[in-house]
């Protein structure tokens, strides 16, 4: 693998491979405000036996045929944060086929004034425990890792987001509330628990009324928070909507359906708290019947609505839809770049060009570039990328090799 740097930062210079001052380009100062993966390494990981590949600070567009392993970093760098990373899978479901049976992922990041190392894996006689490091100390978990990195990503298999379920759209919601609150996924599972004790108590009989209201105060108050988390989201993503000056992105109308989301339109967080409680404990006997909670957050969706066209995103063409997710994902970035708290943020982008003409490409690459956030982009042809130009940082991935070229 190629390691030579085409263009590099370094503090306040920025200088081409033979050390020589380059002139700034759009985006760039915002970048060195922001963390950078400057190197990862990658060991018997899905289709790689070992890949070290350097980062110079610049967007990452990565190319290769499907199959080339492309996504496979992408989602090593996804596992640096918490949940199961860009494709969702098991621990026992990433080590190479004909390795030793474990794997590791490591990454060296600069924040601007200091470096970090972030590890992450399992051993091969512990194929589910992950495993964790930051620096020369273990950590309790991917959580650690949130107070200094963010992630939003954005897959092919999202690109069916509007067609599918509810579910799949309020973990898009929830994924997005996440990288502003790290408490939110806190609340979602201590609700998801409160939830399946309830169900429980309430097949055994519910014979102890005390547990069962104490269980279902708890449902309340975390599903409370989350309804209220969400709205806050929503509010964020149309305050930063970046559709406006791109207009070759189509504007989304985004809206959340949901009891505790509408009641909290009108009532306080403590009013909807106590009504929430008092709604779980008068429907006590359609819940055991049914089996489950049929009132909660967990049965809220995200609606969303061309504008232009006054159509359901579901009745959008494909392209259409690519173009208003997209939208919802740049709009979130923006969120987060005009808020001064929180961890930095990286972008994982599989496939990204997919769907997109010439003038949509080149419009979502002036605004990723404007965003300042280090990006890491997926396509099967190098072509895809040109209109980023010496810009960004291109790699050709072959049967598992990892090669730096240029996109001039």
């Amino acid at each position: 693998m190629s390691e030579a740097v085409v263009r590099k930062w370094d503090g306040d210079a920025v200088e081409d491979a033979a050390g020589q001052p380059m002139p700034d380009e759009p985006g760039l100062s915002a970048r060195k405000k922001s963390a950078r993966i400057k190197r990862l390494t990658i060991t018997d990981f899905r289709s790689y036996d070992r890949a070290e590949i350097s980062f110079d600070g610049r967007p990452v567009a990565i190319s290769g045929a499907n199959g080339a392993g492309k996504t496979n970093i992408l989602e090593a760098i996804s596992l640096i944060g918490p949940g199961r990373g860009v494709r969702g899978a098991r621990l026992d479901e990433l080590p190479r086929i004909g390795g030793a049976g474990g794997w590791a992922v490591s990454a060296r990041v600069d924040d601007g004034e200091d470096e970090r190392r972030f590890g992450v894996g399992v051993a091969a006689s512990k194929p589910t425990r992950r495993v964790c490091r930051l620096d020369d100390s273990d950590a309790t978990g991917p959580g650690a890792f949130a107070a200094h990195l963010r992630f939003l990503w954005l897959t092919p298999a999202q690109d069916r987001l509007f067609m599918e379920g509810a579910g799949e759209r309020r973990r898009f919601l929830d994924r997005m509330t996440l990288a502003h609150d790290p408490e939110h996924g806190r609340r979602a599972t201590a609700y998801e628990q409160a939830m399946r004790q309830r169900q429980r108590l309430l097949e055994e009989g519910g014979r102890d009324d005390g547990w069962l209201s104490a269980v279902e105060q708890q449902m309340a108050s975390a599903g409370a928070e989350i309804a209220y988390a969400r709205r806050a989201m929503t509010d964020r993503l149309k305050a930063a909507d970046v559709t406006g000056q791109a207009s070759v992105f189509p504007t989304a109308d985004i809206a959340l359906e949901g009891e505790l989301e509408t009641a909290l339109d009108v009532s306080a967080l403590a009013s909807v708290t106590t009504e929430f409680a008092e709604k779980l404990r008068a429907c006590r006997r359609r819940d055991m019947e049914a089996g489950r909670a049929l009132s909660g957050p967990h049965k809220s969706d995200l609606n969303v609505v061309h504008r232009e066209k006054g159509r359901p995103a579901r009745l959008c063409s494909t392209g259409e839809q690519k173009a208003l997710l997209i939208g919802l994902v740049l709009a979130n970035a923006r969120a987060l770049a005009q808020c001064e708290e929180g961890a930095p943020l990286i972008l994982l982008l599989d496939e990204i060009a997919a769907h997109l003409d010439p003038d949509r490409r080149a419009a979502l690459f002036a605004i990723l570039d404007e965003l300042g956030f280090q990006a890491f982009m997926t396509g099967t042809d190098k072509s895809l990328f040109e209109a980023w130009g010496n810009r960004a940082q291109h790699f050709d991935v072959q049967s598992g090799a990892v090669l730096e070229t240029t996109l001039t």
